[in-house]
């Protein structure tokens, strides 16, 4: 095996990619070459279809490929590896015959770049993530060497300390997101990607139960009409859905003694490589003031509407009707109802009635009202 890193090196190596994300992906490329590996990959999942991940810098075209073409979806080494209930790394060669890898097709992807051989094992954080590592070797070159098992096995437990540690770090800052805008008078909430909560403010708590409650599957809004729109939102963020915003804005009804307000819940910002924050997506709730509606730009930028839509929005919650608005925009009230059938559906909101009442601060009718 080849020793590019002295054992006692790549340990201090491993607790600095802990510190600093950005070193995970030459942290992965320097213990593969030292086990005669060609790369290494990182893995951190709340749920098999919600995870995140890095590669050491090599391998990152062939994983975009190999989740983008749904090769990810059925690679079998999760599950052969959590089914082998071991503390330390297996070698596929050990868990699948000959047979089923020559012929399974994700070692046939695998294999047509140049992989085909790993080692891999599975570590548990308190977040209840399942965070794996895996490094990968050439087809041509046989089964990973019961030599490199060992040394693996000897970097594990550094490598466990140091997910916790990385763990523990992106809990603290979704803690000071949070913080941050309970500072500017802000509710706000980091959630994993799942919609389970994983850090509040003070302000946000304040909403609960009345608002949403944390239960144990996600956090849910007492209305069912806006638990649709965020279970929607969640979906839309989490597929990145060509075409859909990347910020989801809805409102929520007022009620006696509380101004309607809006909830935007917008992907989580930061180094693309900090792969063990479990937070997700942040939630950030603002108040609409009572009797005042909004100008026509921020509406714009509270529901991804386009301009015309957003002055639609604006002159019909002041009291114009569609046929005054379209005379006034010298277009036909057909267009100015298109317009307006486009505002509600973005906007989540069912009827005219309650467009109004949202954007100029009054109650919401009661479904069904």
């Amino acid at each position: 095996m080849r020793t590019p890193v002295e054992l006692p090196d790549l340990v201090g190596l491993i607790y600095e990619a802990a510190a600093i994300p950005e070193r995970w992906p030459s942290l992965l490329a320097t213990v593969s070459q030292t086990v005669d590996g060609v790369g290494g990959l990182l893995r951190t999942a709340s749920s098999p279809q919600s995870f995140r991940w890095t590669s050491s810098p090599n391998l990152h075209d062939d994983f975009v490929e190999f989740i983008r073409d749904g090769w990810a979806a059925i690679n079998p080494r999760p599950a052969r590896i959590a089914a082998a209930n071991h503390a330390g790394f297996i070698r596929d060669s050990d868990h699948f015959t000959a047979e089923e890898l020559n012929s399974d097709p994700v070692y046939g992807f695998l294999r047509g770049k140049g992989l085909g051989y790993a080692a891999g094992t599975i570590l548990s954080v308190p977040s209840g993530d399942a965070i794996t590592f895996s490094f990968e070797k050439s087809h041509r070159e046989g089964p990973v060497t019961m030599k490199a098992i060992g040394l693996l096995d000897s970097l594990r437990p550094h490598l466990a300390r140091a997910a916790l540690l990385a763990s523990r770090l992106g809990m603290e800052h979704a803690r000071a997101m949070t913080t941050a805008l309970k500072d500017v008078g802000l509710p706000a909430a980091a959630v994993k990607a799942g919609g389970k909560l994983y850090a509040a403010n003070e302000l946000f708590e304040a909403l609960m139960p009345n608002m949403m409650n944390d239960m144990p599957s996600r956090l849910v809004f007492s209305d069912p009409t806006v638990d649709l729109l965020f279970i929607a939102g969640l979906d839309a963020i989490n597929r990145c859905i060509i075409g859909t915003k990347r910020v989801c804005s809805f409102p929520i009804a007022a009620t006696e003694g509380r101004v309607p307000m809006i909830v935007h819940l917008l992907p989580v910002a930061g180094n693309a490589q900090d792969i063990f924050s479990a937070a997700s997506k942040l939630i950030i709730i603002t108040a609409v003031d009572r009797g005042t509606v909004p100008h026509a730009e921020v509406i714009r930028g509270l529901f991804d509407l386009t301009p015309a839509e957003a002055r639609v929005a604006r002159q019909i919650a002041l009291g114009d009707t569609v046929e005054q608005v379209a005379r006034e925009a010298g277009l036909s009230h057909i267009t100015i109802r298109n317009q307006l059938k486009s505002v509600l559906n973005k906007t989540g909101i069912g009827r005219q009635s309650d467009l109004v009442a949202l954007l100029s601060g009054s109650t919401l009718p009661k479904s069904g009202a």
